[in-house]
């Protein structure tokens, strides 16, 4: 580096006049040009949309019927690992619900088209803790809880769901469930 005295005053001069108007920074450090954004996994996204839709195959009406569900029992499932204690605090509702999908009215592929959506979407928002309406089919054919029944066996193939059961009367009761997903990577 050189000294301040090895500039000749010509080159002084022309460089004062080519700051002139500006002013001196207090720190040194340098902004990069443009801000890291995080980057998204699209192939595990792909492949999760791949294994959900293979998993979420429409159960027949006989196998719902065989299933046993009824409009009022009530759901519960925990992957293991899943420690008591949040199954617990699941149940009293203890978690915020940070969204909510209502599938009433909806067919079963509406319905699967959704839930696979939501859940999805949800877990690129980073959302734990979320509520879906299925009803209690009271409305469908044969008084059959259709879409509970559909819902309770799709939710337990999807490895991003940790847990799920049944809301609290206030939330739905037997015609809701809470669900805990699992932290995204």
């Amino acid at each position: 580096m050189s000294d301040d005295k090895d500039i000749d005053p010509e080159s002084r001069s022309l460089f004062r006049d080519a700051v002139s108007g500006s002013r001196r920074l207090n720190d040194d450090r340098i902004s990069p040009f443009r801000t890291h954004i995080k980057p998204v996994p699209k192939q595990r996204i792909s492949d999760e949309q791949d294994v959900l839709d293979a998993s979420l195959e429409p159960l027949s009406l006989d196998a719902i019927i065989e299933a046993g569900v009824d409009s009022e029992d009530e759901l519960s499932f925990a992957q293991s690992g899943v420690q008591q204690t949040v199954m617990r605090k699941l149940r009293k509702g203890q978690y915020s619900i940070e969204a909510e999908l209502d599938l009433h009215r909806m067919t079963t592929q509406q319905a699967h088209d959704a839930l696979r959506s939501f859940i999805i979407q949800c877990q690129q928002q980073h959302i734990r803790c979320v509520r879906i309406i299925h009803g209690k089919g009271l409305g469908s054919e044969n008084k059959i809880p259709v879409l509970k029944s559909r819902l309770n066996s799709w939710l337990r193939q999807w490895d991003n769901i940790l847990a799920f059961c049944s809301a609290r009367k206030c939330d739905g009761g037997t015609g809701a469930v809470y669900v805990l997903l699992r932290r995204s990577t």
